[in-house]
């Protein structure tokens, strides 16, 4: 195990010196993998980040559940307690006839409904859920129209579906984009590993000449590309995290128009971490495929 651990510390200091010894071509290297790998990144954290503003901006969806004209108080008792048994609900009120006509006439219908002899509108209750997910909009609401005294159900979630399938466009084509970069980031490590090669071939000819196995001569270029994919990731993570500080005050300014706060959250420990260590992947399986195919001449 010491054995294995220093021959793999060996072949680190060995990639470290490879890289610090051609410091501008290691930098371009890794600018072009860290701002491939911004793009894909950053445009995941903009798509929750505007989701978050959506619907700060859309406000709540809700569900209108409007009671027949004779429902009595037992009915509505029935309704609460079902309400209340909801475990997907995030709270719900009751809108009486009379709070609702209160509600016309103080928002400038007064002299529209000043000709009505009698209150035309039903008692509600307006119910807010937890999530936004179209499909349990479509199953509570199928399931309170069976309920006793309910006349109509209308969803508040039109919005809601039309913002779901932008977002889901969005998504799989952030998804098309990051393999079509993954493989780019690929073919650049690929190209870079085979020119470190090329450059050490006569030192690796040496190399099996006293000795050395292939997994001996191969250790340093996978720890080459390792590390030049986590030098890609950190780029990557400073690029995103500079767009979220260059886009944190129009996008307040924005949401400010419409009456909302917004504050655009870069990733976290957790994001950052799936970040570098893709780029560590990329670039270790481009490694991988230039070893094997050029170190077996």
């Amino acid at each position: 195990m010491r054995n294995w651990l220093y021959l793999h510390f060996r072949a680190f200091t060995h990639a470290l010196e490879r890289l610090s010894g051609q410091l501008f071509g290691t930098l371009l290297s890794t600018l072009v993998m860290g701002i491939a790998l911004a793009l894909p990144a950053g445009g995941y954290i903009l798509l929750d980040n505007v989701s978050a503003l959506a619907r700060g901006i859309s406000g709540t969806p809700e569900i209108s559940i409007f009671l027949d004209n004779d429902v009595d108080s037992a009915q509505i008792d029935a309704i609460k307690r079902n309400l209340q048994d909801e475990p997907q609900l995030a709270g719900f009120r009751f809108v009486s006839s009379e709070d609702a006509l209160k509600q016309l006439e103080s928002s400038g219908l007064g002299d529209v409904l000043a000709g009505i002899t009698f209150n035309p509108l039903p008692d509600a209750f307006v119910v807010t859920l937890r999530g936004d997910d179209p499909a349990l909009f479509d199953a509570l609401s199928a399931k309170m129209r069976g309920w006793p005294g309910v006349a109509h159900v209308q969803l508040d979630s039109a919005w809601v579906k039309r913002l779901a399938a932008l977002l889901e466009l969005a998504r799989v084509m952030m998804l098309g984009l990051s393999v079509l970069l993954g493989v780019a980031l690929v073919i650049v490590t690929f190209n870079t590993v085979r020119l470190q090669i090329l450059t050490q071939k006569s030192e690796i000819e040496i190399s099996r000449l006293l000795g050395a196995t292939d997994r001996f001569i191969r250790r340093p270029f996978y720890w080459f590309g390792v590390l030049q994919g986590v030098l890609g990731g950190l780029i990557a993570l400073a690029a995103v995290w500079g767009g979220i500080i260059a886009l944190t005050a129009p996008v307040a300014k924005v949401a400010k128009t419409y009456g909302v706060e917004i504050l655009l959250v870069g990733p976290g420990w957790k994001e950052s971490l799936a970040i570098v260590g893709l780029a560590a992947a990329l670039g270790w399986l481009g490694t991988a495929i230039s070893v094997r195919r050029h170190l077996w001449w």
